[in-house]
């Protein structure tokens, strides 16, 4: 058994699990949570218009590595992984940044491609699921990116794209108003079809027979489509969402103000501004995986890449 820390830091939040693992006689991994932890730190806050990282961000980041770090000492970890995504890959000052988390964490950040954060996704995401129901299609929804992967349990990952778009990214793009303008939103509908094209054309879904969807954007949306008082991850965890639900979440979203958002117990509020264009990414999703598969609904998954992250040092 091993224990290990993985942290995942993206553009919206930075996630920790700390867990033990256990490998059976046949290679498989078996993961057993100690502690799950989200902050939204909004690293990659104006980068797609600065290519710089925000120095308050940067700061926002490492108080949230002080305390993580605090929390991997306590619990005696023997290995650590961390990977940087979206954000840092596209940050001209992100060298300023690399060095804060050495000096913070005691360990290098990785600035994973678009393809390892899409493997490592698929890994922790159909961990719990059952093989028979693959080929899976896996879509992870960031801030800054949206990685869509195909594959099976036994067979691994056959085909992986990662693409410029997500939550944050479609907010500082194309929707300024609170709510947005009608016409902000379809303009947000119609750059979203437009880059998940280029995913769908170097990722083919036509025979796949699971849609999981996995990370804060959609579990988010599970959450509000379930009416929860408070975000509780054993309620999201395994729930299916229609496309008509998820149509009708987006809609609801993206009409609603602020103040109307903030009054959904279940959203985190670091997302509040950010998931009516995450909704709107997921519905595009959905039209595709629809139109190209026959897929009619979507498997939520609090398993991600964190997960991934921990079988690969375990």
């Amino acid at each position: 058994m091993a224990r290990v820390g993985a942290i995942d830091c993206g553009t919206n939040s930075i996630r920790l699990l700390i867990a033990d693992v256990t490998e059976s006689f046949d290679g498989t991994k078996d993961l057993r949570d100690l502690h799950r932890e989200t902050r939204i730190v909004r690293l990659g806050k104006g980068v797609d218009a600065t290519r710089r990282l925000d120095p308050e961000a940067v700061e926002r980041t490492r108080v949230a590595l002080a305390d993580y770090t605090v929390a991997l000492r306590r619990k005696g970890v023997e290995r650590i992984r961390m990977v940087a995504t979206s954000a840092t890959r596209d940050a001209e000052n992100r060298e300023d940044f690399f060095g804060m988390v050495r000096e913070t964490l005691g360990v290098d950040a990785e600035v994973i491609s678009g393809d390892e954060e899409a493997r490592l996704s698929f890994t922790g995401a159909v961990g719990d699921l059952d093989p028979a129901d693959g080929p899976f299609v896996v879509v992870d929804v960031g801030g800054g990116s949206t990685e869509l992967v195909v594959g099976t349990v036994e067979g691994g990952v056959t085909a992986a794209k990662s693409v410029d778009v997500g939550s944050v990214r479609l907010t500082e793009r194309c929707l300024p108003g609170d709510p947005p303008a009608a016409s902000d939103v379809e303009k947000a509908r119609e750059v979203a079809r437009g880059i998940l094209a280029e995913a769908f054309a170097a990722v083919p879904v036509e025979g796949v027979r699971t849609w999981v969807g996995v990370a804060g954007t959609i579990t988010s949306l599970s959450a509000i489509a379930q009416d929860l008082p408070q975000y509780d991850p054993e309620r999201v965890h395994l729930s299916r969402l229609s496309g008509d639900q998820l149509h009708d979440l987006a809609q609801m979203l993206v009409t609603s103000s602020r103040a109307e958002k903030e009054k959904l117990g279940s959203l985190h509020p670091g997302r509040i501004d950010v998931i009516a264009a995450g909704a709107l990414v997921v519905e595009a999703l959905a039209d595709e995986l629809h139109s190209r598969a026959g897929i009619d609904r979507i498997v939520v998954s609090e398993h991600d890449i964190l997960d991934g992250i921990a079988r690969s040092i375990a």
